[in-house]
């Protein structure tokens, strides 16, 4: 499965469940993100993001987005972002499930 790093973590809400994500990378709706580090190691698509309080479908690089997340993450933690043409026929079908 490829990866490249698209990001990382500057801040966690706890109560929101959103994480602030300092883009250095492209990022859709749809796309799945890859949260590694500092505690976290788990696979999620993006359904919600926002941009200064506005929701958005797509961010570019240099900019701060916050993402609803399912779990918790930490300052640092890095983001990648999965790339779906190399992902083998079991994940997309755990990703239908899970999300």
């Amino acid at each position: 499965m490829a990866t490249r790093q698209i990001g990382t973590v500057t801040h966690y809400f706890g109560k929101l469940g959103v994480g602030i994500v300092a883009l250095t990378g492209r990022v859709a709706i749809g796309d799945r993100l890859h949260f590694l580090g500092h505690g976290a190691d788990f696979q999620q698509k993006i359904k919600s993001m926002q941009v200064d309080h506005a929701a958005v479908d797509t961010a570019s690089s240099r900019t701060e987005v916050g993402i609803r997340l399912r779990k918790r993450v930490r300052e640092g933690t890095k983001v990648y972002k999965v790339s779906g043409a190399s992902e083998g026929w079991f994940a997309k079908l755990k990703g239908i499930f899970t999300g």
